[in-house]
């Protein structure tokens, strides 16, 4: 990339993290559009992502900067993200990337025709589920055993959105991110959304992502957040979830 397009770039993410108005603008869009499940509109090769275009757009960069021979995603719901996560994939093996790499699905419940569907995708020859809690002692030890020899591995968290339980998927996976990857943690943005927008749920301020976010870094100082992704997409779930390991 030439390198006076990339330090242009790099200014305006810079300016775009001091500038108040657009912070305020992009917080309000993000507060109107929950409550009407805004993220629920998109779908990736047929099957639903329950995502914002951003993140999404995040994601796949990440995924070709990276290059990972393994995905690990907690929470599956439709399969969207894992059908657009082994897309991914596809497209790094035919640009020269990893030829056999994968992507490894868990959620507690994969409700029979969403596996259905997702077995049936063509998509589905780079993707492998196990149905369980992700911290559940033998799911973690069967994850770690996928994991087990890979050279680049991403993990993304997305599955019960409570402090206690990313907190111990956070303890059970991130370090399964190499050196120079990421741990996503999606839906940290519930600290910044009002109590009561998820009336249904039992997490809100205080409970949730990005308190368990904030509680793991105090003590693992090998990740950083990722200010420069924050800065870019401005409209995300996952604001200070892009959680980069550096060492």
């Amino acid at each position: 990339m030439n390198k006076q397009f990339e330090q242009e770039r790099q200014d305006r993410l810079d300016d775009n993290g001091k500038n108040a108005a657009l912070a305020a603008t992009a917080a309000a869009f993000m507060k109107e559009s929950t409550a009407p499940k805004y993220s629920y509109n998109f779908s990736w090769m047929g099957r639903p992502i329950i995502q914002y275009p951003q993140d999404i757009m995040a994601m796949q960069e990440l995924i070709w900067n990276i290059q990972p021979d393994l995905i690990i995603e907690t929470g599956i719901a439709h399969g969207g993200s894992l059908i657009f996560e082994a897309a991914m994939l596809e497209l790094n093996a035919a640009c020269g990337g990893p030829k056999d790499a994968r992507v490894l699905g868990i959620d507690i419940d994969i409700r029979a025709h969403n596996r259905a569907a997702i077995e049936e995708h063509p998509m589905y020859k780079r993707i492998s589920m196990i149905q369980g809690s992700s911290i559940d002692a033998d799911i973690i030890a069967q994850v770690k055993a996928h994991a087990a020899g890979k050279k680049r591995v991403l993990v993304a968290l997305d599955s019960n959105h409570t402090h206690d339980h990313v907190l111990a998927e956070l303890e059970a996976y991130a370090h399964l991110a190499t050196v120079g990857s990421y741990c996503v943690v999606f839906d940290t943005i519930v600290e910044d959304l009002p109590a009561g927008m998820y009336p249904d749920r039992t997490w809100g301020p205080g409970n949730n992502p990005k308190s368990a976010v904030w509680a793991y870094l105090k003590d693992h100082l090998e990740f950083e957040i990722d200010s420069h992704i924050d800065n870019k997409l401005l409209i995300s779930v996952a604001p200070q979830g892009y959680l980069k390991r550096v060492r």
